[in-house]
């Protein structure tokens, strides 16, 4: 029978494995981002069955708003993009005893920061949501506050596990760091089933904090493995120059981060002046449009990173340039045709996914209009991770800043003028707007400081797979009206869930023979994928066989 300890050392030892290739990573990351959606979509369907898009899910997204603004502005992506490169560097120069003192220091940096802004918010949370939903009733902004308090305390767990994470990504250890979001996962879960339970309300801010915990614990096996030596705290790690280059490179991604962080909040505060539920259906939708985002878009951008990085430093444009453009269009080739079958079949989706208890037909109506407009700036959402990263690679981390207050500001100018004709929809619309604006000005920045830049060899196989997409969206919707044509009722789960399987299947098969004979390069990554890693053809091989001159993915 297993002991703890060789399920640990089991973990460890999977954990650690490295990954070579960007395509392996972003496939491990992407896999691994399946099961932990699959739970959220687990999670989300136990929320809505439970409470349905009403007041009490309402007050529990509104009270991420606060612990994702302390968090968003200190660690997660601003961490990383700011860490990586530098820590790369150091790793390349033979530099370790200073790489390990830079994370030791920025540990600490991190703890101390996150451990006050907890203390504060957790004293001011009452004053704190009446600004934040204002247009909440009294006894909702107080289930707010005490949602919120707890929730306080999981940015320190995570602020530790970015901190890990980010070893783990500059060693291209990638399995652990693609591990902690099931876990994260799996602790709300515990929350909504068995913390409720003894705690009430609060359990479920409770659940947060404990999957909090988990996706920093499942990493840390792997950073020892990875060498780490702790170093204790010393005042003097202030003055040490890696940490002050860290920060000064986070400033702009921090604020950056927060402009995001802004924006989630301005949404919050004209949500809670909606109808009930208005907060807690966007959130859904969000959270069904975001599953590509996660698997592909910061799949791929994550994995490519530290090549990126590594390239820019090396001053070598032109492969700089051809891993970006090659990256983007394996990010396209899946989001393009999944954002327009979320468009299309987006009613089967929501009542799939979210459809049981109290959730009910209003709530899914709700909720699969405002999954339509924010499934059209998906290839927009997509692309700004990677592009992000590209100017992170160049470490510059102002210019991804200015775009987003530009794209920001178009999102709030929008907001109160569509709000009275949308309603809770015009929160998405807004926001996919703004999403396009920010990818689009991205683009334009990125492209003049890349002096191998080429936009034909860019724009011109991203056009074809739109077209593929398009041709086979168009079969979808044939095919999801001949399905409701055979069917008198489509009120059944097995009924809806059939009619989503088989217009995905056509869908799908359809763009696969579209991409096939546009001659879309990406389709042969899925086929190396199936020869390679499902059927175990040697990978020399099948790369030689469809393009010689590339190894590296």
């Amino acid at each position: 029978m297993m002991t703890v300890r060789t399920i640990f050392k089991g973990i460890a030892r999977f954990s650690n494995s490295q990954t070579h290739t960007i395509g392996g990573a972003a496939l491990l990351i992407a896999f691994a981002g399946i099961a932990s959606r699959l739970l959220g979509f687990v999670r989300d369907r136990i929320l809505a069955s439970q409470f349905g898009a009403g007041d009490f899910l309402d007050a529990y997204y509104a009270a991420f708003r606060i612990p994702d603004l302390i968090y968003g502005l200190l660690v997660a992506g601003a961490l990383s993009a700011a860490f990586i490169p530098v820590f790369t560097e150091l790793l390349s120069d033979k530099k370790d005893e200073e790489a390990w003192k830079l994370t030791s220091g920025l540990f600490h940096i991190i703890l101390i920061l996150l451990g006050l802004l907890a203390l504060i918010g957790i004293l001011f949370a009452p004053w704190l949501t009446e600004f934040l939903a204002p247009g909440f009733s009294s006894e909702k902004k107080e289930l707010t506050a005490l949602l919120t308090r707890v929730m306080l305390l999981s940015p320190l767990f995570l602020g530790m596990s970015a901190v890990f994470g980010g070893v783990l990504v500059s060693f291209k250890r990638f399995a652990a760091y693609s591990l902690a979001p099931i876990f994260y996962n799996l602790g709300i879960i515990v929350g909504a089933l068995l913390f409720t339970r003894w705690f009430g309300p609060a359990g479920l801010a409770w659940g947060v904090v404990f999957g909090s915990f988990l996706h920093m614990l499942i990493q840390y096996p792997a950073l020892r493995l990875s060498g780490f030596r702790y170093q204790r705290f010393s005042l003097a790690v202030w003055k040490d120059p890696f940490v002050r280059r860290v920060g000064l490179l986070m400033i702009p991604r921090s604020l950056s981060m927060g402009v995001s962080q802004i924006s989630l909040l301005v949404m919050t505060v004209f949500a809670s002046t909606l109808a009930s539920g208005s907060l807690a259906a966007f959130t859904f939708a969000n959270n069904i449009q975001s599953v590509p985002l996660g698997l592909f878009g910061i799949a791929f951008s994550l994995a490519v990173f530290p090549s990126l990085s590594l390239l820019a430093a090396k001053k070598k444009d032109g492969e700089f340039f051809e891993m970006f453009s090659q990256t983007a269009r394996r990010i396209l080739f899946f989001v393009a045709p999944i954002s327009l079958a979320m468009i299309i079949f987006r009613a089967q989706f929501v009542r799939v996914i979210l459809g049981a208890g109290a959730f009910d037909w209003e709530d899914t109506i709700l909720t699969f209009e405002i999954l339509k407009f924010l499934s059209l700036s998906l290839f927009a959402q997509s692309l700004i991770p990677l592009f992000a990263r590209g100017f992170f690679a160049l470490q510059n981390t102002k210019v991804p800043l200015y775009i987003a207050l530009v794209s920001e500001t178009v999102h709030i100018i929008l907001l109160p003028l569509l709000l009275p004709h949308y309603a809770a929809e015009a929160l998405a619309i807004s926001f996919s707007v703004a999403s396009i604006v920010n990818v689009l000005l991205l683009y334009v920045a990125l492209r003049s400081r890349v002096s191998k830049w080429s936009d034909q060899s860019f724009l011109l196989p991203i056009a074809k797979i739109f077209f593929a997409a398009l041709l086979a969206g168009a079969i979808a919707q044939l095919s999801k009206y001949l399905f409701a044509l055979t069917t008198n009722e489509l009120d059944t789960f097995i009924e809806v869930f059939l009619q989503l399987l088989i217009g995905l299947t056509i869908g799908g098969s359809a763009f696969v023979f579209f991409c096939f004979i546009l001659k879309v390069e990406e389709l042969s990554m899925v086929k190396r994928f199936i020869l390679c890693r499902i059927l175990r053809k040697p990978e020399t091989a099948t790369l030689t066989e469809d393009h010689p001159e590339r190894g590296d993915w």
